[in-house]
Formats: C-alpha cells, structure tokens, sequence
C-alpha cells in the first residue's frame, strides 16, 4: 500500500495541476492582474494598485535559473533535517517562463551547485520531505515542490566534461 501524501505547506502547490502535472499555486489580482506566489490574501504587491480581491491561478512548471546557492549549514527551526548528520543542498531563484516572476525552491537531490548554471532550464516536481507515522500507524509522507533540470542527459555530459 502507498503511504499518504500530503503537502507540507497547503495551498502553495498541488501534485496534480494542469495535464496532471505538479503546478506551483499563485494568485493575480482581479483589479490590476498582477500575479504573486505565494497567493496574495489581503492586498495587491502591486504598490501602485489597491486591489483586494484574487483568483487563484496554477503557474508555469518550467523556468530559468536565476541564482543559485547551497545551504552548507543546517537551517534553524521550523525546518526539518531529513539527514543525519545534516547534508547540505541547493537552492535556486527562477524565473518562471510564462509569468516573469521569481520563486525560491530546493534543487532535487543529487544535484549540485557544481552542476547548475544560470539560464539553465528546470521543471518543477514534488518530491518527499520527510515521511512521519500517522496515529493509526500508517506512513504521511510531507510533500514540497522543488526545481529538477529539464535534460539530466545534458548535465551528465557537463558534469563528464
């Protein structure tokens, strides 16, 4: 039987979205369209709008790196280690393709700042972030969104070089 999935945060992202396809969940403001992640609940980032109302809307899957790091370091709560000792991972800035918009997230893993460049193509995916008991026993895996490059075939052969 397969354990439960549920996302760790609700209402950022659906494992199902458009041609069931993972999908990062946004918000445009319905008086001047602009278009925020995470959803907009009060009011407009748009300082020039005062907008209040939003729809929601699913955003693109794939986008360009914009900057990158690691986290050497271990963060401090809320976040979960999912190893022990601490292992270090990557993180992007991308720009998505349709909407223009920056969204931060955690590079699959496997993959290093080493073998990352800016303007490389990712797709967004959902990945475990760790798996806990449920009171009835059974396995709740928490669920993230995280950006993986798009040809892993080209990144094997850069990493070869």
């Amino acid at each position: 039987m397969a354990n439960a999935q549920v996302p760790a945060v609700e209402g950022w992202f659906t494992s199902q979205g458009p041609g069931g396809v993972p999908a990062l969940l946004g918000s445009r403001c319905t008086t001047c369209g602009t278009l925020s992640f995470p959803k907009a609940t009060m009011f407009c980032p748009n300082p020039a709008c005062s907008g209040s109302e939003f729809e929601e809307v699913p955003l693109s899957t794939r986008g360009r790196i914009w900057s990158y790091t690691d986290a050497r370091y271990k963060p401090p709560p809320p976040f979960v280690a999912t190893t022990d000792p601490f292992q270090p991972f990557a993180i992007a800035a991308v720009e998505l393709e349709a909407e223009k918009i920056v969204v931060l997230g955690q590079i699959v893993p496997g993959v290093s700042v080493d073998d990352l460049r800016i303007g490389m193509e990712v797709q967004l995916v959902v990945d475990t972030l760790l798996t806990e008991t449920a009171e009835d026993g059974s396995a709740v895996e928490q669920t993230v969104w995280k950006w993986s490059p798009v040809d892993t075939a080209t990144l094997d052969e850069e990493v070869a070089a």
